[in-house]
């Protein structure tokens, strides 16, 4: 089974990536757990369920698969996600959201490929996680537990911890160590130490 996350070490990868075909199973069902879908197979209009099935298959074909046979393969699914990805305004780069990915509603969400999200994640519609300007590299490591309200803003090389829950509309811009609270405001802060539980 995957690592967690570990969210001090500011690193692009860390562990807890798919790295066989049992992880990819484990992931699934986190995910399907957290969305709280009932059935192994998406129904047709469930774009966010068929959304983060792709994302999980271009990870474990990119990740465990070699060979000309499987480089196809891999681009079908690429095509399949890009293809759901645009009707519902997500960029999600491979290989950043851990298992148990929860993505709210259809809607935009932008998220840096230099980011690392932990397990059992949920965001919302207008969420970007991006970089410092100028510095490409330079972007956030969000631990596990974690929600992210509508529209909220993470930038930069920082770092949030476990069960932390993030409100709506806010701009994060520095780190937030201390777990189990939440925060809020332009720019965020910790408001209460409510965090994130009854939100996932």
């Amino acid at each position: 089974m995957p690592k967690p996350l570990i969210l001090y070490t500011h690193t692009h990868t860390h562990g807890y990536f798919i790295s066989n075909k049992e992880d990819y199973y484990h992931f699934i069902e986190a995910d399907k757990k957290q969305l709280g879908r009932k059935t192994k197979h998406p129904k047709l209009n469930d774009y966010v369920w068929r959304y983060e099935i792709y994302l999980r298959k271009c990870e474990y074909y990119k990740n465990c698969k070699k060979g000309l046979i499987n480089k196809i393969i891999l681009h079908y699914y690429k095509i399949r996600r890009f293809k759901i990805g645009s009707i519902c305004n997500f960029s999600i780069p491979l290989n950043v959201c851990g298992m148990g990915l929860s993505i709210a509603h259809i809607g935009p969400i932008i998220i840096n490929p230099n980011a690392k999200i932990g397990n059992n994640c949920r965001i919302h519609v207008g969420v970007n996680i991006g970089t410092s300007a100028g510095k490409s590299g330079d972007a956030p490591i969000i631990g596990d537990n974690v929600y992210i309200g509508p529209g909220a803003k993470l930038f930069g090389r920082i770092k949030i911890a476990n069960n932390i829950a993030i409100g709506a509309n806010a701009v994060v811009n520095k780190s937030f160590i201390e777990e189990g609270i939440a925060i809020a405001g332009v720019p965020a802060k910790k408001i209460n130490n409510k965090g994130s539980k009854g939100l996932i």
